[in-house]
């Protein structure tokens, strides 16, 4: 139990213990038994029996197996019970012990003067000592008597005390049970938006792998495309070149043979002219044909053999999107989707 610091200074010590040892559910002293929560805090054990009953409407007997919770009215510290409910926590015999001791106290000291008592409105020398139950307002006898209540039900005021007092109850322990139950729904929409957040982080992650794994294969076909170019290029020009050395090759023995030639125009001796005239028609006859050297076919030198189409693959990609899944729950209305 909490006391406090200002018991000690105050002039009469008594009078402020008093405040210290008011139920904060009832309102009213500790009525005996009294227990101690977990968490220092005292309650009548009929008023935690109340709240507990409230925040656990399930909870079937005391013979139960399994226990219950609730919070502290004071500081809200979760109170974890055993199967013996609130009958399973330990009575503050201290309190107890001090309430008896006040009590004692309270009877021996002269009865103070008590506080002034409201008076009524309509008769200012009459206290007010019933109620109007037609009207629901606190009023004096003579108004039932004599004045504007005289029609109407009236109770002790006694009797509207203890009935509301107790309505007032119920509606603390509704309230407190309230707040648990939208504590626990609080604490479960904290969990589900880590949850979210754990969740689309891994996601993200897979995301990322799968694009570059797409890259890695995406790269792969890219590099083996250009190595399949540049193979036919080198065969390309490798055999281009061959056929240039040979015509080359061709056209000096044609250079050669053409400059013999020209030597044996200018030759004077008929009789030598005539020994070689026909080795040398021959030979030219032979040049002037022209050789049988492999050619190119037409279009040898385009490579359009390596025209890629690929609009289908772009459209694959430009399309490509999650999976539907019926698992994706949403609380609220609305939501769209990819296309």
């Amino acid at each position: 139990m909490d006391y406090n610091a200002d018991i000690i200074r105050d002039n009469n010590p008594m009078d402020s213990l008093e405040k210290q040892l008011i139920c904060p559910i009832c309102l009213e002293m500790f009525n005996k038994p009294v227990v101690i929560l977990p968490c220092q805090h005292n309650l009548c054990r009929k008023c935690a029996n109340d709240v507990f009953q409230a925040g656990n409407p399930y909870w079937p007997t005391r013979s139960s197996v399994s226990g219950g919770k609730f919070r502290c009215p004071t500081c809200r510290h979760e109170v974890i019970l055993d199967r013996h409910g609130v009958y399973g926590l330990q009575r503050n015999l201290l309190v107890e012990n001090i309430i008896d001791i006040y009590k004692q106290d309270c009877n021996s000291r002269p009865e103070k003067k008590k506080e002034n008592h409201p008076m009524c409105e309509k008769h200012e020398e009459e206290r007010i000592n019933i109620y109007c139950i037609t009207c629901e307002v606190a009023t004096c006898s003579m108004c039932k008597v004599f004045g504007a209540h005289k029609d109407c039900e009236v109770s002790p005021l006694q009797n509207i005390f203890q009935t509301q007092k107790t309505e007032l109850n119920g509606c603390i322990s509704m309230l407190v049970a309230g707040n648990d139950r939208i504590q626990t729904i609080t604490s479960q929409l904290e969990d589900s938006c880590k949850t979210i957040k754990d969740s689309s982080e891994r996601k993200r992650e897979s995301v990322n792998e799968l694009f570059v794994e797409l890259n890695r294969v995406m790269e792969e076909k890219r590099a083996d495309l250009i190595q399949r170019i540049s193979q036919a290029e080198e065969e390309k020009l490798s055999f281009a070149s061959s056929l240039v050395v040979k015509y080359q090759e061709q056209l000096q023995s044609s250079s050669d043979l053409l400059q013999s030639a020209l030597e044996m125009v200018e030759q004077t001796g008929h009789a030598t002219f005539l020994l070689i005239i026909h080795f040398f028609s021959c030979r030219i006859l032979e040049a002037s044909k022209g050789s049988q050297l492999e050619k190119t076919e037409p279009g040898f030198e385009n490579m359009d053999q390596f025209t890629l189409d690929i609009e289908h693959v772009i459209e694959c990609l430009r399309s490509l999107d999650f999976s539907t899944c019926k698992c994706g729950k949403k609380m609220g209305g609305g939501g769209g989707g990819g296309g």
